[in-house]
């Protein structure tokens, strides 16, 4: 089964509608070269804009069931492709960094919200969400299970552990930050560690703070029936803006988890008990 993600690497506007409008020409042009999801970057319904004020936050933030995520629903209908939008989210006490990923009949599959914010910027005044979770995505060629993660968690193993625990063979991982090495050497071995594939769309150069680079690692670090180690990443976007396709192979994939060693297969859980017991801070304790 081959998997073909729509990397949506795209400067935003500057008001909400701009959003809606630029996002559904960007899915037109994804499904026009057949991928099967596509895939915004982080907070796309504000253009990672995050306001300081809490009224002008309040103001900016849409509801999960606002026009604007529906409009996404609908379009994935229409177009009968997976759409992983992004938005900031209204919610109490404060609006959480959300994705919610819409089937190829626009029905909701999957929705996250950023546990791990970037509460030393300008996340500090958003909402943590509150775990992790995965699903089945119904897609042409069968049923893919997906997990989301988004920027910052990807810096913590736990989030992509807790995924593959779940069943995640893909996780879709919207960004909105400079990639580079050591980012993406943290993608890389969150790929590895758990035999899973990470999508990542990040913003172009132009959006402040970001230089595109979107990424696929395909978690498949060699081939038993090939010349032995491989590069995972299989797909890595330039700097520029653009819809960019690339191609999961998810038959592979599935293969090197059913004989590889890495994943859940010898984990000894009794041993890292304490991971759930230990303070934030050890001062704390």
């Amino acid at each position: 089964m081959n998997v073909r993600i729509a990397f949506l690497q795209l400067l935003p506007g500057n008001s909400t509608a701009q959003q809606l409008e630029l996002g559904r020409k960007a899915c037109e042009e994804a499904k026009a070269k057949g991928a099967d999801i596509a895939l915004f970057p982080e907070m796309w319904s504000s253009g990672y804009r995050i306001p300081q004020d809490r009224q002008a936050l309040k103001k900016l933030a849409v509801a999960g069931d606002s026009p604007f995520v529906r409009s996404f629903a609908l379009l994935a209908a229409e177009l009968r492709m997976a759409i992983a939008v992004t938005y900031l989210e209204d919610g109490e006490p404060a609006p959480l960094n959300s994705v919610t990923v819409f089937d190829r009949r626009g029905q909701m599959a999957l929705h996250y919200s950023k546990v791990h914010t970037c509460a030393f910027e300008d996340e500090k005044m958003l909402s943590p969400g509150g775990g992790f979770f995965t699903a089945g995505l119904d897609l042409e060629g069968g049923t893919l299970q997906i997990g989301a993660m988004i920027c910052f968690d990807r810096e913590f193993p736990e989030s992509a552990r807790v995924l593959m625990l779940k069943g995640a063979e893909l996780i879709l991982a919207p960004n909105a930050c400079p990639m580079e090495i050591n980012r993406l050497s943290a993608l890389r071995t969150r790929a590895y560690e758990n035999m899973l594939a990470v999508a990542t769309c990040n913003y172009p150069e132009g959006q402040p703070d970001c230089n595109g680079r979107s990424t696929l690692f395909d978690g498949v670090p060699w081939l038993k029936e090939g010349p032995g180690v491989r590069d995972m990443c299989v797909f890595e976007a330039p700097g520029k803006a653009g819809v960019y396709i690339a191609d999961l192979d998810l038959d592979r994939l599935r293969r090197h988890r059913e004989t590889d060693v890495m994943g859940s297969r010898y984990r000894h859980p009794e041993a890292y008990r304490c991971l759930s017991h230990i303070s934030k801070n050890r001062n704390d304790e």
